[in-house]
C-alpha cells in the first residue's frame, strides 16, 4: 500500500500522513522533513534552499530519490508538495489537502511561531520560488490537481474528522486493493 498527502503548507500534510500512517499501520515518511534536514545540514533557511533549488535540479532530485526509495519498499504514506507527483505511477491513493489561505497562514504562525504577517511574507516567497521550480524542473503547475483521487479541505472539520475521512477513504482503497482494484488514473 502507498498513499501519497500533498498540498500547499499549512495544509496538514505531515498531520495527516502520520494519522493515516498509524490507523493503518503503515510508515510515513515526509518530503517536508528531509528538504528541512538539507536546509539544516547546509545551514541555510527553507526560503533561501528552496531559490538555491529553483537553479539546482539536484536538490529535488535527492529528495524525489528517497521519496521513490520509500515507496518502493511498500506499505507508507508519503507526504510532501510533490508526493503524488513524484509517486503518481506507484501509489494506490493520492490525496490533495486543501484550506483557505488565512486558515493556512495561521497554522503556519502557530507551527513556526511568527506573526501572521511574517508567516505570509514567508510562505508567499516560498510558494512563489516553488511555483517556478517545480515548472522548470518538473515541467506542471503545483496547482494542477488532476492526478489526485481524493481532494480535502482541512478547515471543514476538526482533526479528527478529517483523519476519519482520509482514513475511511484509505481502508477503502486497501480492500479494494486486496480485491485486486485498484484506481484508476485520473
Amino acid at each position: 500500500m502507498i498513499i501519497t498527502v500533498s498540498g500547499s503548507h499549512g495544509t496538514g500534510k505531515s498531520t495527516y500522513a502520520a494519522r493515516i500512517a498509524q490507523a493503518l499501520r503503515l510508515r510515513h515518511v515526509s518530503a517536508g522533513v528531509l528538504f528541512r534536514r538539507i536546509a539544516r545540514e547546509k545551514s541555510l533557511s527553507l526560503e533561501v534552499l528552496g531559490s538555491r533549488a529553483v537553479e539546482n535540479s539536484s536538490i529535488d532530485e535527492v529528495v524525489d530519490e528517497r521519496t521513490v526509495k520509500e515507496a518502493e519498499e511498500g506499505n507508507v504514506v508519503v507526504d510532501g508538495q510533490l508526493a503524488g507527483w513524484v509517486l503518481k505511477d506507484r501509489a494506490d491513493l493520492r490525496i490533495f489537502l486543501t484550506a483557505p489561505e488565512p486558515v493556512r497562514l495561521e497554522r503556519i504562525a502557530r507551527r513556526d511561531k511568527m506573526d501572521v504577517h511574517h508567516a505570509r511574507a514567508q510562505t508567499e516567497q516560498r510558494e512563489s520560488v516553488q511555483r517556478e521550480r517545480y515548472l522548470r524542473h518538473y515541467g506542471f503547475h503545483v496547482e494542477d490537481r488532476s492526478i489526485y483521487h481524493l481532494i480535502l479541505d482541512t478547515s471543514l472539520g476538526s482533526i479528527e474528522d478529517t483523519a476519519r475521512v482520509l482514513i475511511d477513504a484509505a481502508r477503502m482503497v486497501k480492500r479494494a486493493k486486496k480485491h485486486g482494484r485498484r484506481a484508476t488514473k485520473p
